[in-house]
């Protein structure tokens, strides 16, 4: 407990009295006065490590991601600066939310928005941490700007539309070459519930989606020959994902057969605790989570973990419950994919609870906020946040 100044003087004061024999402090006969010596002050409770300084101790890296969107909305982290100094404390490197999204970054098919981008780089620059890119292309029309879809590809739409990557792509890898070494360069091109390839307006036009991913691919390995590339997509060990699995297994061979330059496979790791076995921990399958990496790490790709959060929608709206499920539950995720020497970095999907994704886009059936990220929204350390840190402890320290 901290006293103020009055009141360590308001103690002061009251000991010398007692010390002078004041309010009967001696006996009748005028003996000896009794004193009980002051108990030895209590040692300071040390703050948690970082968890990048964790993370640093086995030669891995901890991050997270952080928008720069606008004030008011989920995705303006960084204009908070509690926020800030809880990347700047915690975190090694960070990776822009949407900021370098074709939506974010491609306004029109002749023009480039820079802006968020780079003044997430420059806080990344200016605190000591570096920044990985998210993304070059992510295969769905969805997350496309609109005038993709109205563009006039013109005689040769084919050539166009890999004109259009191309230049993407170029101009990109360009301005951020030697400041971002590690790319999602494709990003979510399997649809989960078929296994097979999503299209997009590029992959109608070029008359297939191994045209488009291979573009950019080997486009940015041209601009960036020591950079890592990465495949990036959402399947996960919970139950129904065996579909998605076997459809990224088969991108990843078909990556490796056809020589395409991509260095490893980003596991997204959206944790779902959707509902519970006997015990009352969130159902996964570890046999067959184990037996995908596996596969993976067998083709000669490296492992990322790259969007780490854990929604809770099937724990009890008991917060303290609640909260220790979901450090139980990724605890055993992390351990799991620890066992994986080929993985090096793990950045969460936010670190403060209130700016989660996942609070408009998966809400709670009981209307509760969600609690998937290592801070709550008073910037409390949460039960997560020693979760992954006795993770990294725990683990096998990587080769220098």
């Amino acid at each position: 407990m901290r006293l103020t100044r009055r009141e360590s003087l308001a103690l002061g004061l009251g000991g010398l009295v007692a010390g002078c024999g004041g309010g009967g402090g001696t006996s009748g006969g005028g003996g000896a006065t009794s004193t009980t010596p002051p108990s030895p002050p209590s040692p300071p409770v040390p703050a948690p490590p970082a968890l990048n300084a964790v993370a640093a101790a086995k030669n891995m890296r901890f991050g997270s991601a952080v928008g720069a969107g606008p004030v008011g909305t989920q995705a303006s982290s960084y204009n908070d600066p509690s926020y800030r100094e809880v990347l700047i404390r915690d975190c090694g490197l960070i990776v822009p939310e949407n900021e370098l999204k074709w939506q974010s970054i491609r306004p029109s098919p002749t023009t480039y928005d820079f802006s968020g981008a780079d003044l997430l780089l420059n806080f990344a620059t200016a605190n000591g941490l570096a920044m990985r890119g998210h993304n070059l292309m992510w295969q769905n029309d969805q997350w496309l700007p609109a005038w993709t879809r109205s563009y006039d590809y013109g005689a040769s739409p084919a050539t166009e539309a890999a004109r259009l990557i191309v230049d993407h792509v170029t101009t990109v890898c360009r301005r951020y070459a030697g400041k971002i070494v590690s790319w999602d360069a494709v990003n979510e091109a399997v649809d989960p519930g078929t296994g097979g390839l999503r299209q997009t307006i590029f992959s109608q036009k070029m008359g297939s989606v191994e045209a488009v991913l291979d573009l950019v691919f080997t486009t940015a390995r041209q601009i960036l020959p020591t950079a890592q590339l990465v495949y990036n997509d959402y399947m996960g060990w919970e139950s129904g994902n065996d579909r998605h699995r076997a459809g990224v297994l088969n991108l990843l061979a078909g990556f490796r057969a056809r020589g395409v330059p991509v260095d490893a496979l980003g596991v997204q790791s959206h944790l779902g605790i959707y509902s519970l076995d006997s015990s009352g921990m969130g159902r996964r399958e570890e046999g067959p989570w184990r037996a995908f990496l596996d596969q993976v790490v067998a083709m000669g790709y490296d492992l990322l973990i790259t969007e780490f959060d854990v929604n809770d929608a099937a724990l009890p709206s008991d917060i303290t419950s609640r909260d220790q499920g979901v450090a139980s539950y990724a605890r055993a995720y992390l351990d799991l994919m620890f066992s994986y020497p080929r993985l090096r970095d793990v950045l969460a999907w936010g670190m403060v609870d209130p700016y989660s994704w996942l609070q408009s886009f998966a809400p709670r059936s009981d209307g509760r906020p969600l609690r998937p990220n290592p801070y709550d929204g008073a910037y409390q350390r949460k039960p997560l946040h020693q979760a992954i840190a006795d993770a990294f402890t725990a683990m096998t320290a990587r080769p220098a």
